[in-house]
C-alpha cells in the first residue's frame, strides 16, 4: 500500500499542512525581527546620538547581505534540503538579537546585525517558499499566502511585545528574549520540514495528478508545471540556465527590486517619521503593527487570487495599492492620515511578499526553484539595499522626508509599468519568452 493509499485509508491529515504551519512559524520569528529593527530605531538614535543615515545603513547593509546569500541559501535548500539550511539560518538570527544585549558602538551594529542578521535572513524565504512550491500545485498561490501570514502576524505580535519589554526592562533585554526566542521556534519548526512530498510518498496537494502532462483549463486559470512524483523524484521546469535567458525572469528581478526599495524603506523609517510629527513613541510601533495586521489580509487575499489570476495581475494590483497609498503619504501629518495610509499600504506589503515564489513556479517550473527564487530576491535586496539608506540620506540633507516619499512614489509607478508587460497567465512551458 502506498503512502497516499494510506493517507486516505487512515483519514491521515495531508503532510503538507504540517509543512505550512512549520513555515508560517518561521516567517513569524523571521519577519518579526525585521519590523522589531524599526522599534529600536529611536533607541538606537537616543541613546548613542548616531545618525539616521548610519542606523538605516546597518539595516541596508543586512538586505545586501541578505540578496548575496539568497542565492546561495537557495542552491543549498535544493540540494541539502529546508531543515539543515533553515535550522543554520534561526541560529545566525538569533545569535544577532542576543549579541545586540551588549552593543556599544556602531561597527557592532555592523557586525551583529548587518553580518550575522543579513546571512540568517537570507534563508527565511528561499527555504519555505520553495518547498511549498514543491508541496502544492494547485493551491500554491493561497498556501504561499497562509505562510506568509504567519510573517504578518509576527510582524503585528513581535513588535508590540518588543515594545513593552523597552518601556520595561529597556531595549538590550527585549533584545536578548527576542533571540532565544528566534532561535527555540525557527530551529525547532525546521524539522518538520521535508524537502518534497516525493521522499514520503506523496504527491503535491495530496492528491494523485491526473495521467499525462498538465494543460491549460481556460484563459482565467493557472496550469502548473509538472511535478515531483513518488515514483521518480524529479522536478518539472527549466534549468537554470535556461531560465537565465528568459526576459521574464529579469522582469520578475526588476519588480522586485521595486517593491523592496518602497517597503523597506517603509519599515525603517515610517516610526522616525512619525516621531518628527511629534507622535507618542507607542503610535510608530502601533503602525508597524497595522500594517503586519492588514498585510495578512493581503497575503491571503492575493494568494489566494494569484490560483485564478496569476503572477502578472496579482503585481500589477499590488503595484497599484502601494501607489494609492505612497499618495495619501505624501500628505500625511495627523496621527489618523498616517494610519489611513498603514491601512493601504499594509495588504500591498503582504501580497507582494506573497507573490514571488508562486511566480517563479508559475513561469519557470519547480526544478531549481530554490535558485531562481533566490536571484529574484537577491536582486530585489538591491532595491532593499538602496532605499533605506538613500531616504536616511534625503533626511538628513533636506531635514524631512518630502523628496524621499516622492522617490518612493516614483519608483512604485515604476515597478506598476514593468509588472503589467509581464506575460499573461499560461503555463510556465509557453510564458517565459527568451530574451535576446
Amino acid at each position: 500500500m502506498s503512502k497516499l493509499d494510506a493517507v486516505k485509508r487512515h483519514g491521515e491529515t495531508f503532510y503538507g499542512y504540517r509543512i505550512v504551519m512549520a513555515c508560517g512559524l518561521i516567517q513569524a520569528v523571521s519577519l518579526g525581527g525585521i519590523f522589531t529593527f524599526g522599534v529600536l530605531f529611536p533607541e538606537l538614535e537616543r541613546e548613542f546620538g548616531w545618525s539616521r543615515t548610519a542606523i538605516s545603513g546597518a539595516s541596508s547593509f543586512a538586505f545586501l547581505l541578505m540578496g548575496v546569500c539568497s542565492v546561495f541559501m537557495g542552491q543549498a535548500s535544493d540540494r541539502f534540503g529546508p531543515r539543515l539550511v533553515l535550522s543554520c539560518a534561526g541560529i545566525l538570527v538569533g545569535l544577532s538579537y542576543i549579541l545586540f544585549f551588549q552593543i556599544t558602538a556602531v561597527w557592532e551594529l555592523y557586525v551583529y546585525y548587518s553580518v550575522l542578521f543579513g546571512i540568517g535572513l537570507a534563508a527565511h524565504d528561499v527555504g519555505t517558499l520553495s518547498t511549498i512550491a514543491r508541496w502544492f500545485q494547485r493551491r500554491r498561490g493561497l498556501m504561499t499566502g497562509i505562510v506568509k501570514s504567519g510573517g504578518g502576524a509576527g510582524q503585528v505580535l513581535i513588535p508590540i511585545c518588543i515594545a513593552a519589554l523597552i518601556a520595561g526592562p529597556g531595549w538590550r533585554v527585549a533584545c536578548l528574549t527576542l533571540g532565544v526566542t528566534v532561535i527555540v521556534l525557527q530551529v525547532g519548526a525546521a524539522q518538520v520540514l521535508k524537502h518534497n512530498p516525493a521522499l514520503l510518498g506523496l504527491w503535491p496537494d495530496g492528491k494523485e495528478p491526473p495521467d499525462g502532462p498538465p494543460t491549460k483549463k481556460s484563459s482565467e486559470q493557472t496550469t502548473f508545471d509538472p511535478v515531483s512524483t513518488p515514483s521518480t523524484g524529479e522536478e518539472g521546469g527549466v534549468t537554470f540556465k535556461e531560465a537565465l535567458r528568459s526576459i521574464t525572469l529579469w522582469k520578475l528581478c526588476a519588480t522586485k527590486f521595486c517593491d523592496l526599495f518602497c517597503l523597506f524603506t517603509v519599515i525603517i523609517h515610517i516610526v522616525p517619521f512619525a516621531a518628527d510629527l511629534e507622535l507618542a513613541p507607542t503610535t510608530g510601533a502601533a503602525l508597524l503593527s497595522v500594517i503586519g495586521g492588514m498585510s495578512i489580509l493581503g497575503r491571503m487575499v492575493m494568494g489566494a487570487a494569484f490560483d485564478c489570476i496569476g503572477g502578472r495581475l496579482s503585481l500589477v494590483i499590488c503595484f497599484a495599492v502601494l501607489f494609492l497609498s505612497l499618495v495619501v503619504l505624501q500628505f500625511a501629518g495627523p496621527a489618523w492620515s498616517l494610519f489611513l495610509f498603514a491601512a493601504i499600504y499594509g495588504p500591498a506589503h503582504g501580497g507582494f511578499f506573497t507573490l514571488t515564489a508562486p511566480s517563479v513556479a508559475e513561469f519557470f517550473g519547480t526544478r531549481t526553484h530554490g535558485t531562481l527564487f533566490g536571484l529574484v530576491v537577491s536582486c530585489g535586496t538591491i532595491g532593499a539595499t538602496l532605499g533605506p539608506v538613500v531616504a536616511g540620506w534625503l533626511f538628513d540633507e533636506m531635514g524631512n522626508y518630502s523628496i524621499a516619499f516622492a522617490l518612493l512614489l516614483g519608483v512604485s509607478v515604476l515597478g506598476l509599468v514593468v509588472a503589467y508587460t509581464m506575460p499573461p497567465n499560461t503555463s510556465h512551458q509557453n510564458a517565459h519568452s527568451i530574451g535576446p
